[in-house]
């Protein structure tokens, strides 16, 4: 019994140190403790036991047993699992002061007390009602002060009560299992599952704490110290540090977005996998002439090999020669000899147009129905390289052909695009392109930041094949790049 009192007394003042805020002093003897406990005692002892005999929380011994066991083989410790009964913490209120039905009898005198008095009480309502099941009190409506309730037996006995004291001096093995139930249903017992330990002498054994080593050192190789070093054994199945791993590029999270937003608002996205395309859809099919600066090798790079196409829709091919040269559908044309040597070389596209240019060829060939288009892909300049220019780059393309579509249409559009971007501020200026007339310039402005985000709107009469009205085009253009001050940007 003297080692058993000294070992609780260490105990004592470790948690005293822990209050103190020493909690590696306290956490090293603690340990010592239990290994000095373990020595004078054979065949091992349980947690459980120990923390109930020294009157300590049991957390605290099961955290010690998990420190001896990281040291290695101090302690052999097998966990076990058992399950008993606790009071909540309303089934410790009752088991003190009595039930509620218990508080609610005893509240009422002789003459009774009236209903709506009695369901103010804390124990009120509960009480009325389990007292009224177990026939202590009756209630008397016709009563000619109001509903009043009267007792109608002498005595009672606490039965709910004397279940839960039982349960609280660790006795609930002699309350039935329907008995525990129906006070479990009430919320005043609650079963519980504790693990615990069988803690028993390991194979290196001893009552004084040497702390593992966890790395070699060069010091401890240099002078040799680390031949009287114990080391902490390598768990070759833990899991390592997770490794830094790659992420979506800014431009990538503005295009995901910008996407979503567009399907949101019910367009279709156009085919852009092809990079290389001949200057007949990228220049001639939009009517761009064979001179025109844009076209030359300094704007934008020409394919070696393959160096020419071949392969055209011939009667489209003639008439957008016939509007180069000689004009057609309202237009006056270029009036110079259009050569189909310039529209056979192929490049890699300037602009996605060339995507729309083949969409809507491929429209006209059908019955025509109202569309939305957009596309979001790289395009390719031959620029001069500098700090906010490079060769490629992203456009943003949206294409809408309806039946008497207006300005107002396109402007509608970008205004609720920019809205779910989270920008309303918008302004609108007229602007003027040689081949795309009527244009205009859309600026937008965000908090804190000025001019951030240039549209380009442009709205077309064109005539499809085989269709005899005239349909309107509207066409939204921009570039990706341009939107990534949202992730806070300053170009």
């Amino acid at each position: 019994w003297w080692w058993r009192r000294r070992w609780k007394l260490q105990l004592q003042h470790c948690l005293s140190l822990t209050t103190q805020g020493d909690s590696s002093m306290a956490d090293t003897g603690l340990l010592e403790a239990l290994l000095r406990l373990l020595e004078k005692v054979d065949g091992g002892i349980e947690s459980q036991d120990v923390a109930a005999d020294l009157g300590v929380d049991h957390q605290l011994i099961v955290g010690a047993v998990k420190s001896l066991q990281a040291l290695g083989e101090v302690i052999s410790a097998e966990q076990k699992s058992s399950k008993h009964w606790e009071l909540t913490g309303e089934g410790c209120e009752i088991a003190e002061q009595g039930s509620h039905e218990s508080r609610v009898f005893n509240a009422i005198p002789d003459k009774g007390l009236p209903q709506n008095e009695l369901m103010k009480m804390p124990s009120g309502k509960v009480g009325f009602s389990k007292a009224m099941s177990n026939k202590w009190i009756r209630l008397d409506k016709a009563h000619e002060g109001g509903p009043r309730v009267f007792k109608t037996v002498e005595t009672i006995e606490d039965t709910v009560r004397d279940k839960l004291q039982l349960v609280q001096k660790g006795l609930s093995a002699k309350l039935k299992d329907k008995e525990k139930n129906e006070l479990k249903k009430r919320k005043l017992l609650s079963e519980v599952t504790v693990k615990s330990y069988r803690i028993t002498k390991g194979s290196s054994f001893s009552t004084t704490i040497n702390k593992q080593e966890t790395e070699l050192t060069p010091e401890m190789i240099a002078s040799g110290s680390w031949k009287e070093k114990k080391f902490k054994p390598y768990n070759f199945e833990a899991m390592g540090v997770a490794p830094d791993c790659g992420h979506l590029h800014p431009l990538m999270k503005v295009r995901t977005q910008f996407r979503q937003i567009f399907l949101e608002m019910g367009f279709t996205e156009m085919p852009t996998n092809n990079f290389i395309e001949s200057s007949f859809w990228n220049f001639d099919s939009l009517f761009q002439p064979q001179q025109h600066p844009a076209r030359d090798q300094h704007d934008t790079f020409f394919i070696s090999d393959p160096a020419l196409a071949h392969e055209f829709p011939q009667d489209y091919l003639e008439r957008v020669k016939q509007v180069h040269s000689e004009g057609g559908y309202g237009s006056q044309g270029y009036k110079y000899d259009w050569k189909i040597e310039e529209a056979q070389k192929n490049l890699l596209r300037t602009h996605t147009t060339a995507v729309s240019a083949r969409m809507l060829y491929k429209l006209a060939q059908q019955k025509f129905t109202p569309v939305k288009y957009f596309s979001i892909d790289r395009v390719f300049r031959n620029e001069s390289l500098d700090a906010t220019h490079l060769a490629e780059f992203h456009q943003i393309e949206g294409v809408v052909a309806d039946y008497g579509l207006t300005l107002g249409n396109l402007m509608g559009i970008l205004h609720q695009f920019f809205t779910k971007l989270g920008i309303t501020k918008l302004r609108f200026k007229p602007a003027y392109n040689p081949y795309t007339e009527p244009s205009m310039e859309v600026f937008s402005y965000h908090e804190g930041k000025s001019l951030l985000v240039s549209w380009f709107l442009t709205l077309k009469k064109i005539k499809l094949k085989k269709i005899p009205c005239w349909k309107n085009i509207g066409v939204l253009m921009s570039s990706l790049e341009v939107p990534v001050y949202k992730f806070g940007s300053h170009n």
